[in-house]
């Protein structure tokens, strides 16, 4: 019988680190008598997406490296693990050509997202198959792996720098990931510092979505930074379920949405309700969900998502009042912690992957 076989290969999305295999994993896989093929990443750069891993740690493991952008081109009975966007690079028809073999990745596509039938329409043409990782879940609904906490983590830490920046008239710059957890507590906790001088109180954070993965995350970081409880406006379904928008988000400094979003909601806010409120000291919406093209987006005051170069951007208000309202909507977050983040996420993933038929 032959050993079973996965592909790893690269990203192509712009400042993507992640991986969805790490090292450590391929040699679960390898020590139970799995072949694994690694695409070489070493050449790239920050900006075009190079992995976290160097291809030397996953060669000292035991993986066969094999030439960037090879996937099309490994026979088709192996499957193909990725994360994000399937752009290789530099065919000019990147985006639309049939995908004929199995891959395990993130769609993005079933809640109906900006070109989700031309996604879907890949694997049909090319007579593929996708496993999407979004929808690998226990009997239960919950998600197997997912990168939730991580992208919730970071989105609470990046709120906070933000706000360090825009309390004393700045912006938040382009981010770059951090080395490890500690390193970004430490930054953070000078911004919130600096914030909290800049205004003479404490600062407010509401976390939407408290309970969940993400949500929980985003209270770790918070907690960390050494918010208290008394700043922290901790929200799920029965806080949210008379429906928005609601007046509370305008009262803390830092947004942060943390739900899925499964279902048409009433949105969390909207132009004419910050219009006709009398005062506002919401500053930072940190929307990790990042549901800008959903057509139910619970926060339809910004349509632009961002990415690490440029953060953060306005929300297009007609009047002054109150100050400058800015959103962090990067789709990523976990790849500016991408060590932390791919390991508990391939560690969660692999008895899946040993399931593989």
């Amino acid at each position: 019988m032959a050993a079973p076989e996965i592909h790893l290969r690269t990203e192509t999305k712009e400042f993507e680190q992640r991986s969805a295999l790490t090292p450590s994993a391929a040699k679960t896989l390898i020590g139970k008598g799995w072949r694994v093929y690694v695409e070489r990443d070493d050449e790239k750069t920050y900006e075009t997406g190079k992995r976290v891993f160097a291809d030397k740690e996953f060669e000292e493991v035991g993986c066969e490296l094999v030439p960037n952008n090879s996937y099309r081109s490994a026979p088709p009975s192996r499957p193909i693990l990725g994360l994000k966007e399937l752009l290789p690079i530099p065919l000019p028809s990147a985006s639309t050509y049939p995908l004929s073999h199995t891959h395990i990745t993130f769609a993005h596509c079933y809640k109906r997202q900006g070109g989700w039938s031309d996604v879907l329409n890949r694997w049909v043409s090319g007579k593929g198959m996708l496993y999407d990782l979004e929808f690998l879940v226990h009997p239960n609904g919950r998600r197997v792996a997912a990168f939730g906490f991580w992208a919730g983590w970071v989105g609470a830490a990046v709120g906070v720098l933000a706000v360090g920046e825009q309390t004393k008239g700045g912006r938040l710059g382009p981010l770059k990931p951090w080395e490890n957890e500690h390193a970004c507590l430490k930054e953070v906790k000078r911004a919130k510092e600096e914030a909290e001088r800049n205004l003479g109180r404490k600062l407010r954070v509401m976390v939407m979505g408290a309970l969940g993965r993400c949500g929980s995350g985003a209270l770790d970081c918070l907690k960390k930074l050494g918010f208290g409880n008394e700043e922290l406006l901790k929200w799920d379904l029965e806080e949210t379920a008379a429906g928005g928008p609601f007046a509370e988000i305008l009262d803390v400094d830092i947004f942060i949405n943390c739900i899925y979003l499964s279902s048409p909601i009433p949105p969390f806010l909207s132009f004419p309700f910050i219009y006709a409120s009398p005062s506002r000291n919401l500053q930072m919406i940190v929307d990790v969900s990042c549901d800008t093209t959903n057509p139910h987006n619970p926060l339809p005051i910004y349509s632009v998502v961002t990415d690490p170069s440029l953060p953060t951007v306005d929300v297009a208000l007609e009047n002054n009042a109150g100050p400058p309202l800015t959103v962090c909507s990067i789709d990523h977050l976990p790849s500016l912690l991408p060590r932390e983040s791919s390991e508990t996420y391939s560690q969660d993933l692999l008895p899946s992957l040993l399931e593989l038929p």
